[in-house]
């Protein structure tokens, strides 16, 4: 299973979920490991740059991806 070329340094596991790591895991398993094209930060990376991925973004926040994306 391929990781997410994010993952390493990816400030939502590595700040946000640190201290919640079964959510994290739960997450990770579905967003981040295999086919990460439906992880809400990853679409936002890949569309506007990592800058520009906010902060409190959450992976299965899709639709708010795709708002992010359309006003930019």
């Amino acid at each position: 299973m391929a990781e997410c070329e994010c993952l390493p340094t990816c400030p939502f596991f590595n700040d946000k979920m640190a201290n919640k790591p079964g959510t994290a895991d739960m997450f990770k398993k579905k967003f981040c490991l295999g086919d990460n094209t439906n992880c809400a930060r990853y679409i936002v990376m890949k569309k506007l740059g990592k800058p520009n991925v906010p902060p409190d973004l959450y992976p299965n926040q899709k639709k708010m991806a795709e708002q992010l994306i359309a006003v930019n």
